[in-house]
């Protein structure tokens, strides 16, 4: 078991953003956490990589318990750190070097890894992305797809196991988004463990082994394989995944499930 997930809760002060959530995660899987809006999904998500703690409940990482405390071992924080990588949905967030070159070897050098592998890891993961000819560009001064491109380099360069994504194709070109979702499928292929954030349905059809639904009310919703949760209508319409959308034939009006996401105009 990779995650292991007991009863959390999280407040923003006064605000549930997690209430009573219970879930597994094993290796290998292609998971996505799949709700609207604010149903808590990226906070979920920030608490499997140890970036915040829940308030209610406990997390198990790889067998043990994942928390504030344990994260201070130094022994532990690294192997962690190893282990699992977070993508950000805003690229910016994440990026901070001078070069493109110095962002994707800062994980391998602050591993503490010889610097002949941090060498080789870095130019691997350059080619692989396709990104050479990026290598002395400041990562500023990239587009939008250029930065998520790098911001994942910078991931994988590291080697984790489990790879978290936070609405990995938010604000993509249909190019990068294509060239994103085929990378996750090979990911999946090699047995990382993937868990993605998103409230995109053709996402989630597109790379999900299990699908875990987050509900308005911040609790869990629903959970199963793929075409089995993405075909429930009335789980989606609950969670304000879709919505009736009416549309007149000959003056006859009639009512049609739409994604809030992307049906209309591509936007969301």
């Amino acid at each position: 078991m990779i995650f292991e997930v007991d009863s959390v809760e999280y407040r923003y002060e006064d605000a549930a953003a997690l209430d009573g959530i219970s879930l597994n995660i094993c290796a290998g899987e292609s998971v996505v956490l799949l709700g609207a809006n604010g149903s808590g999904k990226s906070t979920l998500l920030k608490m499997l990589d140890g970036l915040i703690f829940p308030t209610g409940g406990s997390i198990k990482a790889f067998g043990a318990g994942l928390s504030d405390e344990a994260l201070k071992d130094e022994g532990f924080s690294q192997s962690f750190r190893r282990r699992v990588g977070f993508v950000f949905q805003n690229s910016d967030a994440q990026l901070f070097s001078a070069t493109v070159w110095d962002e994707i070897a800062f994980g391998p050098l602050h591993l503490g890894l010889p610097p002949e592998e941090v060498e080789k890891r870095t130019g691997d993961t350059l080619h692989i992305l396709g990104l050479e000819h990026l290598r002395e560009r400041p990562p500023y001064h990239l587009s939008g797809g250029e930065k998520k491109k790098v911001a994942l380099a910078s991931v994988l360069a590291i080697g984790p196991e489990v790879l978290l994504f936070d609405e990995p194709t938010a604000g993509l070109d249909p190019k990068t988004e294509s060239f994103l979702i085929r990378l996750i499928l090979q990911l999946t292929t090699a047995g990382k463990t993937i868990v993605t954030a998103t409230q995109d349905l053709r996402l989630a059809a597109e790379i999900a082994d299990r699908v875990i639904v987050l509900g308005e009310d911040h609790r869990l919703a629903g959970e199963g394989e793929a075409a089995v949760i993405l075909g429930d209508r009335e789980l989606l319409l609950t969670a304000n995944l879709i919505h009736d959308h009416p549309h007149r034939h000959g003056g006859i009006e009639h009512y049609h499930p739409h994604s809030h996401l992307k049906d209309h105009h591509g936007r969301d």
